[in-house]
């Protein structure tokens, strides 16, 4: 298969579900326009991002599991930044740890760049509501972003992949930070601002 140069203005976001038979998040951004479905195997996924050859992929998911007890270096740095992320070791965070890893490795052998985001740590970071998915999706949309944010609600899967998507944006202009090492990996996380002084 010809592998297709990646675009820099396209960036797909995605919030991985545990397992195909759950739906996955999608989004993808190009310019400030976003479109966002489900998708559910991992064929789909891989597809997804071959087809649209993004210069980076998002993805709301652990990429690897603590190399001795206890959680990663990364997740231990997240809580002491008073971020909320879940141990990986926990049995459904495992499994979706397991997927993303897999997930992550195909997508970089297919040539696209991808990094781990945390999209609940983003909205904080970025000082947006946390749990109110209208009021999130309302301030989405008054930072400028077109498409799908301003047709419809989107589900929580959508709204995750949206934020993994604005993480990118965001890393892409270098206003993220690295959370955690080299061993273990690293978590993606903004600047922290206030979402409103934000110019996408």
């Amino acid at each position: 298969m010809h592998k297709k140069k990646p675009q820099e203005k396209i960036i797909i976001g995605i919030d991985l579900a545990a397992t195909p038979k759950n739906p996955t998040g999608w989004a993808l951004w190009k310019k400030k326009t976003v479109k966002t479905r489900h998708i559910y195997t991992d064929e789909e996924i891989l597809a997804s991002v071959q087809h649209n050859a993004p210069i980076l992929v998002a993805m709301d998911a652990p990429f690897s599991l603590p190399k001795r007890k206890g959680m990663r270096t990364a997740y231990k740095d997240m809580h002491r930044m008073d971020y909320p992320v879940l141990p990986p070791l926990f049995p459904a965070i495992k499994k979706l740890t397991l997927r993303a890893l897999t997930m992550a490795q195909q997508i970089q052998k297919s040539g696209f760049s991808v990094i781990e985001i945390h999209s609940s740590s983003t909205r904080k970071a970025l000082q947006l509501p946390s749990k109110d998915r209208a009021a999130i999706q309302a301030a989405l949309v008054q930072m400028g972003l077109k498409g799908d944010p301003r047709k419809r609600a989107l589900t929580p899967h959508e709204l995750d992949a949206t934020t993994a998507a604005l993480t990118a944006r965001l890393h892409l202009e270098r206003k993220t930070q690295l959370v955690g090492d080299t061993e273990e990996g690293y978590i993606v996380v903004p600047q922290k601002r206030n979402w409103k002084r934000l110019r996408l």
